[in-house]
């Protein structure tokens, strides 16, 4: 059965933003979707040494897992693509970031020091990065360019889409027809 995993950022849930109206979309096309609470670490911990851990015992990889990543999302989706030992059929980037964000602390503990690209490029058939041109958190189009250099794939930069979801920023972003279009490719 085809799956897909989606994972919230930072600060977020399940039920923010577009996510709800994702899994909604996936299961009427026959996705087993899971979008866990991803684990809050304890002070001090980076989130990858807690929730990297949590994806890789609790989720089901095969080569007809689709992952969906937005914003701290999709660093961690990029270390669970490093992690696994089969390739995937594809990834979606959404506002996503691999390096830290400039004046942004709070992006730091979900990423890796640096990444395997090599080895992310062969755990997946497609990946697609979609990031903005004015993105508040600074996951924007340059951050988009960055993982389009190592990892190839598609990437679609938006115009004046912001996060594609945020509270501190008043993006309510309930819906998302790009994506539903690209996952109906």
């Amino acid at each position: 059965m085809k799956n897909a995993i989606l994972f919230h950022g930072s600060g977020e849930t399940p039920d923010s933003f577009w996510y709800p109206r994702i899994k909604q979309f996936l299961e009427k096309k026959g996705y087993a979707v899971w979008a866990p609470q991803l684990p809050e670490p304890k002070i001090g911990v980076p989130e990858l040494a807690v929730q990297l851990p949590f994806v890789l015992k609790n989720g089901k990889f095969d080569n007809e897992t689709v992952i969906i990543g937005h914003s701290a999302g999709g660093p961690l989706a990029l270390s669970v693509m490093e992690s696994i030992n089969v390739k995937i059929h594809k990834a979606f980037l959404v506002a996503s970031y691999a390096r830290p964000l400039e004046g942004i602390p709070e992006s730091m503990p979900i990423l890796q020091e640096n990444y395997n690209w090599k080895k992310i490029k062969q755990n997946v058939n497609e990946i697609v990065c979609i990031n903005s041109d004015n993105d508040p958190w600074k996951c924007n189009d340059k951050e988009g360019y960055y993982l389009f250099r190592h990892l190839g794939g598609t990437l679609i930069i938006r115009h004046g889409e912001g996060h594609m979801g945020s509270h501190k920023f008043d993006q309510p972003y309930k819906e998302f027809p790009l994506l539903e279009k690209l996952l109906s490719l």
